[in-house]
């Protein structure tokens, strides 16, 4: 059971990867590298179930089959929704929905045509990640385009008569970012828009890639998620947690904070990446160093740099040669 389950934690715990967070919401530990408790992914109960997140393509093996074990065949699964389409999130799409035919696949407008031709994500992610790409998280098969719904803000997955999951346009982090609301247990599926808190490292971080972060439409899409008052919020890395007002003022405050680091670090010509460390590295100095690893390739100090740097330079372009 995962230690931070919150509302769901005198919920039974399922067998294997899955576990009962809230009420007819299942948390799957997709098991990124082989790692617990760093990626999950979500299943929500009702005649039409649907999964969010399938994680990256090296996760599918775990993921099908801990959804075989909760009795899932091929015709079970409605709609498989993914909140961005990064490849930690969305790399298992194409695989998943080849397993399950009958599943519509949802995603905002803005990654639609990246899951139907994955080439120039994929591309971008090998100059990114590297060896990484195929080690850790793989790469994304093609979704067929008639699979595939765009979300609009405030639309809603029917999941049951009486459950929906309404979609919340959630910039920031991505620019083809959507949070999920759950209408019967309250949980909102808020991707990596409120930033990444591992169970095993206990401090929540910002998540600031290249190349789509902004800092203000991030701050609006946590007020936005704050306005629908959830029951909790679960996060892709990694969980449900409780107390959504007081995580919500943390992912603020911590992003305001990293921010103005690496804006008086850019002003000062200083590296911004030893910025951030030199302020932020100290909160988890006491954190295991196989752990402490698990962060850093998930949510590192560099790849937030490099995503703040590149926002903070197109808020303050170069001025032309005269």
């Amino acid at each position: 059971m995962n230690d931070d389950a919150g509302t769901g934690a005198d919920l039974p715990v399922r067998p294997g990867t899955s576990s009962v967070i809230a009420p007819g919401v299942i948390e799957i530990d997709t098991m990124l590298g082989g790692w617990q408790r760093v990626t999950a992914g979500y299943v929500i109960e009702g005649p039409a179930p649907v999964l969010v997140e399938t994680g990256s393509q090296t996760s599918v093996p775990v993921l099908l089959a801990a959804l075989d074990d909760l009795g899932m065949g091929p015709s079970d699964l409605a709609g498989v929704v993914v909140t961005h389409i990064h490849l930690d999130h969305a790399g298992g799409v194409g695989d998943v929905a080849r397993a399950f035919p009958g599943a519509t696949v949802y995603v905002h407008e803005k990654g639609a045509r990246h899951l139907a031709d994955p080439t120039r994500l994929v591309d971008s992610a090998a100059r990114v990640y590297g060896s990484l790409l195929d080690s850790l998280y793989g790469r994304l098969e093609p979704t067929a385009a008639e699979r595939i719904h765009v979300l609009a803000d405030g639309e809603e997955i029917r999941v049951g008569p009486e459950r929906v999951l309404v979609a919340v346009d959630s910039p920031g982090h991505a620019k083809h970012h959507l949070g999920l609301h759950d209408s019967t247990s309250g949980v909102l599926f808020a991707g990596d828009a409120v930033g990444v808190r591992l169970p095993d490292a206990g401090v929540l971080r910002p998540s600031t890639p290249p190349p789509d972060f902004d800092l203000d439409q991030a701050l609006h899409s946590l007020q936005r998620f704050a306005e629908r008052r959830p029951s909790g919020i679960a996060l892709a890395h990694y969980g449900l947690l409780p107390d959504p007002a007081d995580l919500l003022a943390e992912a603020e405050s911590t992003l305001r904070q990293w921010a103005e680091t690496a804006e008086t670090a850019y002003r000062q010509g200083r590296d911004i990446a030893d910025a951030l460390s030199e302020r932020f590295d100290a909160l988890v100095d006491d954190v295991a160093p196989e752990h402490r690893e698990k962060l850093e390739i998930m949510n590192g100090v560099h790849s937030n740099a490099a995503g703040l740097r590149r926002w903070i330079e197109h808020r303050h372009p170069p001025t032309s040669p005269q």
